[in-house]
């Protein structure tokens, strides 16, 4: 094959991308057709929250651009039919009302819907957060019931299906019932053209046809809690790979980042706000070059006492367990960032801001809250970082001076957005130490921490892009160190070094201030070792 030959072949290769409709038109034909966002994730196999990103004008790409084009024009072409029929059947209606005596006219008039929605986005409410379960229709018309095949009169999810076990039990054949005389089971000619049906996988087409009965019961229940996800997939993967706890562990963390995206979505369903997985971002949000950075300071603690008490002391270093995981509890902002400038600050509102911190006067003993920085003047902080600040500031500290606030970019927020999300892996966290399952303890520590990592501009993360949430999980995580270091020095314990989001040094019986354990609550030993006068230099610990 010639060089021309092999670039013939490789844009042969390259086709089309199917056509998508606006984004807002997008939301509208779902709506329309009565469709939460779940159950067209679940059809397409995303998340919810990727669906609300595409909804707000991301666009998918390759084969699921296809399948999403695919769904939106044929939610067209059935609307359009809908809308056809109701033109036709109202100008019937109209025409015969015309032609007879108003004295012979019925009192009624106009033609029934096709269903009457119990649940509807008109109402408010929205599958994403509600749960599919919600979603019940009447129908007018008996359809045949998914789980039993006979006809049911309501519509469940999206399904045909009996509402009480009584009334859902098998025909004599299993095989589905056949449509109501006078139903329609062809497409009317009326309705637009629909793209042309992608072909299909072979593997895993058989399901449709294995014997006649509808899908097992159990596919339509969900699972008992989230944490059950966790469970679920160690269970999986050490029955896949016959208890080898090695190659179990390898698989889990190398799924990390979907299985919290799902697990993410399990703990969002009934939540009161809905999670903008795609909102536009700020320049000073972004980096400035490709393996650059962005313009936030995140404050993380990188600092070591110059001069220690005299004499000799035995120091311990502290490690600070599930410093991000406790960290997901901090006030993130639920839409887009709005700038404002000038402002008080506003605790219902996060996100990050502008301000020239105050000079920070004890240095000899504790760390500077936003930590060692060797530029001077305004620097972009985050929520957590300023919510510190002004705390050290306030008549209960009066550590430091308020910091000066130029400009922000803040939406309004919460600090309970990520809670049962932070619960469930605490929770699996929790008894996977009394168990002592190693498999779950690193499947759940990969979870939230490439959770973190990743929501920025990763390419391992496209369900969710809020590089805002990354950085004030992260300061909040190193605010939350800085406070066990004053907490210690409150305490009479004099603070050595305070690193990162999990490394403090103390001298001192540390133990009537901090619960040993390794629980998120508490801390646990990470090293001990000589300092002061005439003792010998400790290298190495915790670099």
């Amino acid at each position: 094959m010639s060089d021309f030959d092999a670039i013939d072949s490789l844009l042969d290769a390259v086709g089309p991308q199917a056509e998508l409709p606006p984004c807002n038109v997008r939301r509208e034909l779902r709506e329309r057709a009565r469709l939460s966002k779940a159950q067209v994730a679940r059809a397409l196999g995303v998340s919810p929250s990727t669906l609300s990103g595409w909804e707000s004008g991301r666009d998918p790409a390759g084969e699921i651009r296809t399948k999403y084009a695919y769904l939106l024009d044929g939610l067209n072409a059935k609307l359009a039919t809908e809308t056809a029929t109701e033109t036709v059947t109202e100008s019937a209606t109209e025409t015969e009302t015309e032609s007879v005596p108003a004295a012979e006219q019925p009192v009624t008039s106009g033609t029934a819907p096709t269903a009457t929605p119990l649940s509807s986005p008109d109402l408010g409410q929205d599958g994403d957060e509600g749960g599919d379960g919600d979603d019940v229709e009447l129908l007018v018309a008996p359809e045949p019931c998914v789980l039993c095949g006979r006809p049911a009169g309501q519509r469940v999810a999206g399904f045909a299906q009996h509402l009480t076990p009584a009334d859902c039990r098998p025909t004599a054949t299993g095989a589905p019932a056949a449509p109501p005389a006078g139903q329609s089971t062809a497409r009317t000619s009326k309705a637009p053209p629909r793209t042309t049906r992608p072909e299909r996988a072979t593997k895993g087409s058989t399901r449709a046809t294995k014997g006649s009965k509808g899908p097992a019961r159990h596919a339509f229940q969900e699972p008992s809690g989230p944490v059950d996800l966790i469970r679920e997939a160690v269970q999986g993967a050490l029955a896949e790979h016959r208890g080898d706890v090695d190659a179990a562990t390898a698989v889990l963390v190398k799924r990390a980042i979907p299985d919290a995206m799902r697990l993410l979505d399990a703990t969002r369903k009934g939540a009161r706000y809905d999670v903008i997985a795609h909102p536009w971002i700020p320049d000073i949000l972004k980096k400035q070059t490709a393996r650059g950075a962005d313009q936030i300071w995140e404050a993380r603690p990188k600092w070591t006492r110059h001069e220690l008490p005299p004499g000799r002391h035995q120091v311990t270093a502290l490690d600070i367990n599930g410093a991000y995981l406790s960290a997901l509890k901090t006030h993130l902002p639920l839409g887009r960032l709005e700038h404002s400038t000038g402002l008080a600050h506003d605790r219902r509102r996060s996100g990050v801001h502008l301000i020239t911190p105050p000079e920070w006067e004890h240095e000899a003993v504790l760390p500077n809250p936003i930590g060692q920085r060797d530029e001077p003047g305004p620097l972009w902080v985050t929520e957590p970082t300023l919510r510190l600040l002004l705390r050290l500031s306030g008549p209960n500290h009066q550590l430091c001076a308020p910091p000066q606030i130029h400009e922000s970019y803040t939406s309004g927020a919460t600090e309970n957005l990520l809670e049962k999300f932070r619960i469930a892996l605490k929770d699996a966290r929790d008894t996977a130490i009394e168990q002592g399952d190693t498999v779950t303890l690193e499947y759940v520590k990969a979870m939230y921490s490439k959770f973190v990592s990743t929501m920025g501009e990763s390419n391992y993360n496209r369900e969710l892009y809020r590089p805002d949430w990354m950085h004030l999980i992260r300061s909040q995580a190193f605010a939350n160190l800085w406070l066990k270091a004053l907490k210690a020095h409150d305490e009479g314990l004099a603070v050595v070094r305070a690193m990162g989001t999990d490394e403090l040094h103390v001298i001192g019986d540390w133990r009537r201030v901090f619960a040993e354990g390794r629980a998120v609550t508490e801390v646990k030993v990470k090293d001990t070792y000589t300092a002061g006068t005439d003792a010998a230099e400790h290298e190495g610990e915790g670099e």
